[in-house]
């Protein structure tokens, strides 16, 4: 009886572990493809972070893809003038850290 107790504790676990993992693998954002559907390195003037925020200056904002963004994982974005604020959690400096090391 003890044997079957152990059985299901370890299945829980189990399961508990790969849906921890699935969590962290949905909520991570692909660096390469933000680069592009920002229009690029080279439309990228300046980036900046502010807690979950990232910010970026851009060259022509015309030429973002804003929805591919939302859909790669930001839970917002606000648009004034030719900088992005795109909120994206705790990725926001990994991402500034990733654009910096391209320039």
């Amino acid at each position: 009886m003890r044997i079957e107790y152990i059985i299901v504790l370890v299945i829980i676990f189990i399961v508990l572990l790969a849906v921890l993992k699935a969590g962290k693998k949905d909520a991570h954002i692909e660096l390469n493809k933000l680069v592009e559907l920002l229009g690029g390195k080279n439309n990228i003037i300046a980036t900046e972070t502010n807690m979950s925020r990232f910010i970026v200056t851009l060259k022509d904002i015309s030429i973002v893809d804003k929805e591919a963004i939302q859909k790669l994982g930001a839970k917002g974005i606000v648009e004034i003038d030719n900088q992005l604020k795109i909120i994206l959690g705790p990725e926001s400096k990994q991402l500034k850290k990733y654009i910096d090391e391209l320039k």
